[in-house]
C-alpha cells in the first residue's frame, strides 16, 4: 500500500482511520435521530397542532447522513490510501452539509411549533 514501508503504516493514516470511524458511527446515529424526529413530527401534524415541511427536509437529511455513513464505511474497507483519503473527504463534506441542514431544520421546527395555531385548525 501507498504510505507503508516495511509493514509500518503512516501515523497520519491511523488518525484518518479514526476520523472515518467517527463519521461512520455518528452518521449512522444521526440517521436514527432523523427518522425518530420524522415520526414525532408526524404525530404533531396528525394531532393538528402544526403543519410543516420539516419532516420532508429531515428525510432528505437522513439520506445525506446515510450517504456519509456508506462512504466512510467504503473508505474504511478501501485498500488504497489515496482512495481512502478521497472517500473520507467526500464523506466529511457530506456529513458537514447534513449537520448544517439539521440545524436549519431545527430552526424550522422551532418556528413552526412556536407560532400560534390558525383559527379553525384542530
Amino acid at each position: 500500500m501507498e504510505g507503508e514501508t516495511n509493514g509500518q503504516r503512516d501515523p497520519n493514516s491511523h488518525l484518518e482511520h479514526d476520523i472515518c470511524i467517527h463519521i461512520f458511527t455518528v452518521s449512522s446515529a444521526m440517521v436514527g435521530v432523523c427518522l425518530t424526529v420524522i415520526g414525532l413530527i408526524r404525530v404533531v401534524i396528525t394531532l393538528g397542532r402544526a403543519d410543516t415541511l420539516a419532516d420532508d427536509l429531515l428525510a432528505g437529511d437522513a439520506l445525506l447522513f446515510l450517504l456519509s455513513c456508506l462512504l466512510s464505511y467504503w473508505a474504511l474497507r478501501s485498500r488504497g490510501l489515496r482512495r481512502m483519503h478521497r472517500l473520507e473527504k467526500i464523506a466529511d463534506v457530506i456529513f458537514i452539509v447534513a449537520m448544517i441542514g439539521m440545524v436549519i431544520i431545527c430552526a424550522v421546527i422551532t418556528y413552526t411549533i412556536s407560532i400560534p395555531p390558525r383559527p379553525g385548525a384542530g
